[in-house]
């Protein structure tokens, strides 16, 4: 059973495609269940578009969601395509996004962190005047958001959890706590954590989160899924084999996959 939960297409303004041409990708690639996950829009803002090249735009949300659910039927026969969203978390917006996605049959909405003060964590200038301390309270601030996130309860899907390395490869180094307890309080919660293979395209390269991440995260007992973050098709299922391979190593069991908000549990 093969699955990716975390794809892109042209909507987002930074990505290339259309969500068929992700599909048929998946398709080609050999994959049994698909999530289209697009960028959700900025619904705390008061402009229709606020980030062009960020996310997709307020009217094309519903434009969005008819168009997954239309091709969910026509490729039925072919492939399971699962709707989903990857949503933002600002806490002070929480209950605006909250009451937005409820009108809609999502499978699984996946929470990822973006921005902390108001600034990009893949902003690489962020970090430049900063001393070893402020260093590490930026990175308990992101580990802050992510642990609030969990605890929501909007999520079934944390996206990409420590990629505030992406530009800046030394994060991983600064020493903190707060990573170990947001691992604690996601295994608490049971909300699923994704290991997304798009480090690779950024400066710290690999995958988020790192494999000493991902150890404690079975301490935890956090579930685990898989998401390439493709933003063109042919990253579709990118590493996958790989993926599988370490979360064996590790000591996983399973990993899982979301249709109507359920789990679905795959033997690894």
């Amino acid at each position: 059973m093969k699955f990716d939960l975390h794809t892109h297409h042209e909507r987002c303004g930074h990505a290339e495609g259309s969500i068929r041409d992700y599909i048929e990708a998946a398709i080609e690639g050999g994959l049994n269940v698909i999530g289209i996950s697009d960028h959700s829009p900025y619904f705390g803002r008061e402009e229709d578009h606020a980030e062009p090249y960020i996310a997709m735009a307020k009217s094309e949300f519903s434009h969005y969601i008819s168009e997954v659910l239309r091709l969910k039927e026509e490729y039925k026969d072919r492939i399971e395509i699962l709707l989903g969203v990857e949503s933002d978390f600002f806490p002070e917006h929480a209950d605006l996004y909250r009451q937005i996605y409820e009108q809609y049959p999502f499978d699984y909405i996946i929470g990822s962190v973006h921005q902390t003060g108001g600034v990009s964590i893949f902003n690489r200038n962020r970090w430049k005047k900063l001393d070893d301390v402020q260093k590490i309270k930026a990175k308990e601030e992101y580990y802050r958001l992510i642990l609030q996130s969990a605890r929501s309860g909007m999520f079934q899907i944390l996206g990409h959890i420590d990629a505030m390395k992406g530009f800046y490869p030394q994060f991983s180094q600064l020493p903190t706590k707060a990573v170990e307890e947001t691992l604690k309080v996601i295994g608490d919660v049971g909300v699923a954590i994704e290991i997304n293979t798009s480090g690779k395209t950024k400066d710290c390269g690999g995958w988020y989160p790192s494999d000493d991440i991902l150890e404690r995260a079975l301490y935890y007992g956090v579930p685990v899924t898989f998401g390439s973050d493709a933003h063109i098709p042919s990253r579709i299922g990118d590493e996958w084999e790989l993926v599988q391979r370490k979360l064996r190593e590790i000591g996983y069991k399973e990993w899982v996959f979301f249709r109507q908000k359920q789990p679905v549990s795959v033997p690894l």
